[in-house]
């Protein structure tokens, strides 16, 4: 099974992701994720990828696309989970390629929706742990009494720099130009579900799993 998660920053898909790959032994493809991979593979593609990111310059579609089929040609376990790609609707037809040369289909396209006002309030709010990556909120999950973090026992959090009011309604802003052309494309191929990406942790996954059966 193949999917893809959209929502705004924040909206809570990489924790949604994570669920998925231990439950249902999927892969999550986070772009940011394969790119510092790749960079670190010594790898021809992982070259080009170095390349492009000490130029300081974006990394394009064809190479995303290229790290993408790299991962779709090697161990497919539960299936694949598309974080973060894609974005606009050529990376969408670009995507939509590539599956099919594989003779892979895409299964569901989850929407995230979220209120952005409150968005904003649970992301201003959200600490990390700096050893493991476990997410905190202060409103809905605050860091243990202890100081210590419950999936690893770290003791360092650290918050984005940028997930302030004002970077935050930006982002949203980029999120929105760019990709909510997606939803109307999912939409008219009869790939689209959406569900409220605001409520519990357990409800959001619950929803999640319905669409996916």
């Amino acid at each position: 099974m193949n999917i893809i998660l959209l929502g705004p920053p924040g909206a809570g898909k990489g924790t949604q992701a994570r669920f998925l790959c231990d439950e249902r032994d999927m892969i999550q493809l986070s772009t940011g994720d394969m790119l510092r991979e790749a960079k670190e593979s010594g790898t021809e593609m992982g070259k080009r990828v170095a390349e492009v990111m000490a130029r300081g310059e974006l990394v394009t579609d064809e190479i995303v696309i290229g790290l993408i089929r790299e991962k779709l040609e090697g161990d497919k376990k539960g299936g694949f989970i598309f974080d973060g790609f894609p974005r606009t609707l050529p990376q969408a037809d670009a995507l939509a390629d590539l599956l099919a040369e594989e003779g892979e289909t895409l299964d569901a396209v989850i929407e995230m929706q979220v209120d952005d006002a409150a968005l904003v309030a649970r992301i201003t709010a959200r600490a990390t742990c700096a050893n493991c990556g476990e997410v905190y909120n202060d409103l809905t999950k605050p860091i243990p009494e202890d100081g210590k973090c419950s999936n690893c026992g770290g003791t360092e959090f650290t918050r984005r720099a940028d997930d302030n009011e004002e970077s935050l309604k930006q982002r949203l802003m980029e999120y929105y130009k760019k990709t909510s052309p997606l939803i109307g494309y999912y939409y008219a191929k009869g790939q689209l579900s959406s569900v409220d990406g605001l409520g519990e942790m357990s409800e959001v996954k619950a929803a999640i799993a319905k669409v996916l059966g």
